[in-house]
Order: C-alpha cells, then structure tokens, then sequence
C-alpha cells in the first residue's frame, strides 16, 4: 500500500468525493427548506385570506355565503379540504357537505388547543399541510351570537403537498445522478492518465533493468512512446545499456590477452624482452584506463540526460496540477451559478465563466424554441455589441449546434477549415477557427447548447477541454432547471395573489377588471418611455397586485354610494399599506411592495401613506399613479357614472407637476393621442 500511484488516486477521490458531496447536500438542503417554506407561507396567507372574508361577510349579514365561500375554496387545485369546527371538534361548516356534524381528527384538534396552527400531517394517501385560524367573536359579531362566547369556530385548511414532495424528488434525484457520474468520470479520467502515461512506463523501464542485472543484455532493450519524454528517456537508456555492455566485452579481451601475454612471459628465456612485452602491456592497460574514464564520462552525460528527464517528469506533474486548478475553477463556477435562480442573467454568467475558465474568445449559449423549432440566444460572451440577441437563428445544417442537438452528445472541431460539414462563418457574427460544443439537458431532452470558439493563445482545443465542457454543461443543465422551476414557483406565486385580487374584483361590479386594465395601460406606458426591462417587470407585477390591500377594507365601504366622510376616506388610504402586509412575507417581490405602497403619492408631496415628493418615489410608482386615476375616472363608480376619455386627459394634463410626474404625464397623453392605449373604455 506504499504505491504512489494509489496514494494520488486516494487523494484525488477523497477531494472529488467530499467537494461533490458537500454541493450535493448543500443543493439537496436548500431545496427541502425552500419547498417547506412555500407551502408554510401559501397555506397561511391562503387561510388568513379565507378566514376575513369570512368574518367580512358574516358582519354584513351574509351567513349563507359562507358555504358558497367553502365550496369555491376547496375547488382550488392544491387544496384539499376547507372546514369550520368548534372548540369541541365537531364540523359546523365544511366544503364537503356530508363532513358537517362529524369530528374532525385527534391531531386537529390537539393542534388548536395546544397553538399549533400550522403543521403536516402524514395520511396514507398523501402528506397534507394543515393551517388552523381561529373565528373570534369581535362585537359586530354579538347581535347573531353570545358575547361570552370567545370563540364562534375555528377554521382548518388542507393543503396537499404531493405536488411539492414530487418537485422535490425530481430535483433531488437529478442532482444525485449528475454528482455521481461526474465523480466517476474524473476518477476514471485521473486513473486512466497515470496507468498509460506514468506506471507502464516505469514497469518497462524496471524490467529492462532487471535484464541488466542478470546480463541479458540483448532482453533489456526497451520501446515506449506514450509520450516524448518517456520515449527520449527509454532511447537513452537503450543507449547506456549498449555502451556499457561494449565496454565489458572489451575488458574481457583485454584481460585475455594479458593473460596469453603473461603465459608467454613465463616461459619466456630472455628477461628482457618479458619486461618489455610488461611494458607493452602496462601501456596497453593504460590506454584501456583512459577510454574507460572517456566511457565514464559518457555514463555521467548519460545520468545528466536522466535528471534533465526527471525535470521534465516534474514539468508533466506541475500540468496534472493545472488540471486539478481546472477542478478547482469548475468547482467556483458551479457555487456561482447556483447562486442565482434568475434565468437571464444564470445564462450570462454561465457564458462569461466558461470563457474565462477555458480561455477563449468567444462562448454563448443557445436554447431551443419548442414552438418554432428555432434557437435563440440565451446568453454570450465575447460577440459583437451591435448584434441583435433577439433574433431567432434556424436550426439546419452548416451549425455546430444543428450537430450536437441531433446527435445529443459534445462535438470538437480542432481546426474548422478541415471541416467541410460546418460553415466557418458563424451566424452570430464572428469567424470560427477552434470550436467546442455540448448539449444542454433536461430529462434526456436537449433545450439548447454551449459553445466556445478561438483559444485567446491562438491554439486548437483539446479532448481535454472537452471533457471539461462536458462536463460544465451537465452542471449548467442542472442550473438551469432549477432556475426554471424557482421561475414556475414565482410564477405560482402570483398567480395565487393575482387569483385572490381577482376574486375581491368579482364581488364588485364597479371594480371587475380594474386590475388587468391597469397593468396593460401601465406597460405599454412603460414601453413607450423604453424602461428597463427589469423595472417592467415589477411595474407589471406591481400593477396587478396594487390594490390586493383592499382585501383589509370593510366591503360596505368599498360600495359605499353616499359622500365619503373623512373618516371614511382616511380607512380607504389604508389600502396601500396594507397591500405591503398582505405581500410582506414573499421576500421575492420587496421592489413590488415598494411600487403597491407609493402608487397613490403625489408629485407635490401631497399624497399618502409617506407624502412623498419629485424624485422620492419610484418611476413605476409614478407610472402606475397615472394610468390608476385615468381607469378609475374612465370606468363606472357607485357614486358616479365613468368619465369620458377626453375629461379624464384633461385632468390629467391639468393636474401634471402637482398630483402627477410631468414627464410621464407627458408620455401618457402622447400615448393616447398616437392611439396606442390598449383597449380603453374611454375610447369605446
């Protein structure tokens, strides 16, 4: 177990082993968490929700909405069971109409009576979350009920969490899956590399010696050419082994003809002439010394040669140590991009790092459009400034990507002009000398590629690089996929919240629609001011929620048709605040809170809840300000009949630079008067 060459690979395995397992747990851990706090979050907002328009309804009179309010919950995808209990357990009001009259579960009950209103039970079909919310007897309760009584029921509702534990799942089994066979990989790669280019040389070398040793001299020649150095290395060892075995056959000829000379001395009658044929010999020995020193010389250039190879040797380990750099760098790039969850900007990170990471000019990442058929560009690097991202490139042949995506697995081009199949011209507008491609995955399917092209040195790729594109792209598709479903649960998000506005719009004839004509006003605006995309974003999520806050408002209010008193108009200014409670617990939509809660500031200070002024407030705040007053004059109200198109731009322009940004007030009335406001009820 003293061997090297297992100590490297043991060290090896152990980094790959410990690196890839804590990313795993790390990715695995942060999934669970994330999953958790969603259906935590969406079961308590969804119950509080319920449980006001409960009490709303029950204030006004209307008990037997309560019911219908059940029955339209339950019929929620996600929900599994919506009911009212009372402190002893037995079902007043339920979703499902044979539940009324039963007892509700030992756990349930327990749960309230201990405080624990949110927690999962395990059934044998299914987990659920459960979220229990006490009714209290408040005083516009006491004219229908006692007032001793504390508490009127305690609303319980189920949320299935199937749907989740299957996301996560998938995403678990995904990330288990691409950890072990990118660690097989590299330990397959690292193991190959020392047993062909390091330890089967050395055993041919050891066994030409062994040949020496035994004076097989013909045996000991050996022949390697797993790499010039070991070639240069066995070649001069070939040459040493030659030269040594010339010099002992010379000094066995030497030795036996000294011997015949001494022979023939002994028997020699004349003193003289043997110490002469001595001399001779003693001559002869010394010119055999001297070209043995020469020999010696030529042994110790011989082992010169050999240290000058051991620096070579060196120079090969000073290049695996590059690669375990290259390690090192993927292993930074894939704490990078797993870091963000926002689609446009992962695949431009991804872009910049795999031109960073393997030196080249140019790198970009194109994804497939399922309904063309066509790839567009998701993110690059190294391109021109002035080419146009939003342009769809057609997937035929003459493409490197048309290539990979047939065939679903990493192509290399060394030099492109041997290439016939491909076009050098790139369609992104650069000349292709070197290039690297490789799939992008999801479940098999392949959504897109990533590319490099021209090494910065002005060299060719290699298998090496490769392999290390490879394997960034299994990582990236990784990346991307949970990019993806974090997109899919915003999404869900708000088409919760968005559903909840919706339904406050229906019970109101007046209201109904508001929201969705607010927000196409507020992005064509926005268009029209050529915004940044990112603000568009959350000035369109911003509208559809901007009065959500109204869930808090009393809803004889909200159809009051007499005056509004002061008082009456200081809880309607509630709104906005309220709106930002209501959102406060996703943490995701923090700029859209800021939006909802400036939208009825005013540019003179003068507006509510913070009375900001000028540049204090956001520019999609003042965007939302505008289009907001123009619905609102424009459509029906119950204290009045809707305003022309004409009298509400008129207001508009009268009140710019007190209530209103005079520049997108501006833009605004520019807007209508090029007809470009999308479906207005003032131009109908």
């Amino acid at each position: 177990m003293n061997s090297l060459k297992i100590k490297f690979l043991g060290l090896c395995g152990m980094i790959l082993i410990v690196a890839i397992g804590l990313t795993t747990w790390y990715n695995l851990q942060t999934q669970k968490a994330m999953l958790t706090k969603v259906a935590s979050e969406h079961g308590r907002l969804l119950v509080e929700t319920i449980r006001n328009s409960i009490i709303t309804d029950m204030a006004n009179g209307k008990n037997d909405r309560v019911a219908h309010i059940l029955g339209k919950i339950n019929d929620e995808p996600g929900i599994n069971n919506v009911r009212i209990f009372d402190e002893s357990g037995r079902i007043l009001m339920a979703a499902k109409s044979e539940e009324i009259g039963e007892l509700v579960t030992t756990s349930e009950l327990m749960a309230y009576r201990t405080g624990n209103f949110s927690f999962t039970s395990l059934q044998k079909e299914n987990n659920r979350y459960n979220s229990i919310v006490p009714i209290y007897n408040s005083p516009s309760c006491h004219s229908c009920h006692d007032e001793t009584i504390k508490v009127l029921g305690i609303l319980n509702l189920e949320l299935s969490l199937e749907e989740l534990a299957q996301m996560q799942a998938s995403g678990r089994n995904a990330t288990l899956i691409a950890s072990g066979v990118m660690l097989v990989i590299l330990i397959l790669t690292i193991t190959a590399f020392l047993l062909v280019y390091v330890d089967s040389p050395i055993r041919q070398l050891v066994t030409a010696m062994d040949q020496v040793e035994k004076g097989q001299f013909d045996k000991a020649q050996t022949l390697i050419t797993s790499s010039d150095e070991m070639t240069l290395l066995a070649s001069k060892f070939n040459y040493m082994v030659m030269r040594l075995r010339e010099l002992l056959e010379n000094t066995v000829k030497n030795e036996r003809e000294l011997a015949v000379s001494q022979e023939k001395l002994a028997h020699s009658e004349e003193v003289h002439s043997m110490n002469m044929a001595l001399e001779e010999r003693l001559k002869e020995i010394e010119y055999l010394n001297i070209n043995l020193e020469e020999r010696i010389e030529e042994i110790e250039e011989a082992n010169y040669r050999i240290a000058d190879l051991a620096s070579e040797l060196e120079g090969k380990n000073i290049g695996l140590n590059q690669a375990v750099e290259r390690l090192q760098a993927l292993y930074k790039m894939g704490l990078a991009i797993n870091a963000t969850m926002d689609l446009t900007r992962l695949l431009d990170l991804l872009s910049s790092k795999v031109m960073e990471t393997l030196k080249s000019q140019v790198a970009y990442i194109l994804m497939c459009n399922e309904k063309t058929g066509n790839l567009i560009v998701g993110g690059a690097a190294g391109i021109s400034a002035d080419f146009d991202r939003e342009i769809e490139i057609p997937l035929k042949p003459g493409g490197v990507s048309y290539w990979v995506i047939n065939h679903n697995q990493p192509k290399l081009v060394e030099n492109i002009d041997r290439v016939r199949e491909f076009s050098k011209m790139s369609r992104l507008g650069f000349i292709r000398e070197s290039v690297i491609c490789a799939p992008l995955t999801d479940k098999d399917k392949v959504i897109g590629t990533i590319t490099i092209a021209n090494p910065i040195d002005g060299s060719a790729y290699n298998e090496s690089d490769l392999e290390l594109l490879a394997t960034i792209a299994a990582q990236a598709s990784v990346a991307i996929r949970n990019a993806r479903l974090y997109e899919e649960q915003e999404q869900s998000y708000l088409n919760t919240v968005q559903a909840l506005v919706s339904a406050v719009e229906a019970s109101d004839a007046y209201t109904r629609g508001h929201s969705e004509r607010v927000t196409r006003y507020s992005v064509s605006l926005a268009r029209h001011m050529a915004i940044d995309a990112e603000l568009m974003k959350n000035l369109e999520q911003a509208a559809v929620l901007h009065d959500i806050g109204k869930i808090g408002i009393d809803v004889a209010l909200l159809h009051k048709k007499e005056k509004l008193t002061a008082a009456d108009i200081d809880v309607l200014k509630l709104h906005p605040s309220i709106g930002v409670r209501i959102l406060e617990p996703i943490h995701f939509l923090s700029t859209v809170r800021q939006i909802i809660e400036q939208h009825h500031e005013r540019y003179d200070g003068k507006g509510y809840p913070r009375g900001l002024t000028g540049d204090e407030w956001r520019i999609e705040a003042k965007i939302l300000a505008v289009c907001d007053t123009y619905d609102a004059m424009t459509s029906d109200r119950p204290y009045r009949k809707a305003l022309s198109h004409e009298i509400a731009i008129q207001e508009i322009r009268d009140h710019s630079g007190a209530q209103f940004d005079p520049e997108v007030a501006a833009a605004f009335i520019r807007l209508c008067d090029e007809g470009r406001l999308p479906n207005s009820p003032g131009l109908q």
